[in-house]
């Protein structure tokens, strides 16, 4: 996990790599293309990329206008704004009528930084989960982004795919590998990518790396982890969590997103129907973010490596 890529920056790479092979592809942004990388598809396709300036609601409703005259619309802006401000278009332009809009909103939760709480967002998640026909990922890492944004091309339907700023450590091997092994990105299939019997560890995003690195740490205490990648929150992996949290008795999720209604509230939901085991959510406990350094923040507010292994060891308390 040396090599570190924005997850933004891998995806303005699939967008132009993608672009080249299907010319029904359009994209929209909101005055941020600079940011969110759709620049890279602005400057090789210039006629199938439209800015709409800061009227991020106007963009998703040209988005359903250009989708449901055949085009696969990708429509970026920060996360905030796609899922706050551009809710109401969203919901009723694109999700009501099922239209093939991929909304790919980057700058995602607290990691932001020195921006502050008007361009955080720890709710998007929980938004975009509750809508029906909605389709909601995180990739974990720059490699499962270009993966992601492939397959959302295939998958029909609204999809909601929230990405970070700044360079997170890649996960996988070029290719979509792990160890060596050849992967497909499915929509709504988690990946295994640690096994463990005394803890499962179920993280979505760029809490992954947090996740596999809290392994590591609980394996040098004699404690094994499985660490779950839960990479689309809807449709989630049911079958893969249920039998996880039975194998080992524990559960801790991980996100960068309030515990609210966001990956630690739908694992839980789906615990509660299936199987009772303890289970503690690592994410921001209902919060605000505020100014500062990526790694300050994530630190405040209990994000990293060492809030997991803690959780953990608290889940183990609870199992004896």
């Amino acid at each position: 996990m040396s090599k570190k890529v924005a997850t933004r920056e891998a995806y303005g790479e699939a967008l132009v790599e993608l672009g080249r092979l299907d010319n029904r592809i359009v994209v929209v942004d909101a005055d941020l293309s600079t940011s969110t990388r759709t620049i890279l598809f602005a400057k090789e396709f210039p006629e199938r990329f439209f800015n709409f300036g800061i009227a991020e609601a106007n963009m998703m409703s040209v988005a359903a206008g250009l989708s449901s005259c055949g085009k696969i619309v990708f429509a970026s802006t920060f996360a905030v704004f796609a899922s706050g401000r551009a809710y109401n278009q969203f919901r009723t332009s694109i999700a009501y009528p099922r239209l093939n809009v991929k909304v790919v909103a980057t700058h995602g939760g607290i990691s932001v930084g020195e921006d502050g709480v008007t361009h955080q967002c720890v709710e998007d998640v929980a938004m975009m989960r509750a809508l029906p026909h909605t389709t909601v990922i995180l990739p974990a890492d720059g490699i499962e982004t270009k993966e992601a944004v492939r397959a959302s091309i295939e998958w029909p339907g609204p999809v909601y795919m929230r990405l970070s700023r700044p360079a997170t450590p890649l996960l996988y091997e070029e290719g979509y590998k792990l160890n060596g092994r050849a992967l497909k990105f499915k929509v709504g299939e988690a990946v295994k990518l640690n096994e463990g019997k005394d803890v499962a560890i179920i993280a979505t995003g760029t809490m992954v790396s947090e996740a596999l690195t809290a392994a590591t740490g609980l394996a040098k205490e004699g404690l094994s982890a499985t660490v779950l990648n839960v990479h689309t929150i809807k449709p989630l992996d049911e079958s893969a969590i249920v039998k996880t949290a039975k194998e080992t008795g524990g559960v801790v999720t991980a996100e960068e997103h309030s515990i609210l209604g966001g990956l630690g509230g739908a694992v839980a939901e789906v615990l509660t129907e299936n199987v009772q085991v303890p289970m503690i959510r690592v994410g921001i406990r209902d919060a605000f973010g505020e100014s500062g350094t990526s790694s300050e923040l994530l630190m405040k507010y209990g994000l990293t490596a060492s809030d997991i292994i803690a959780a953990s060891k608290r889940v183990l308390k609870m199992k004896r």
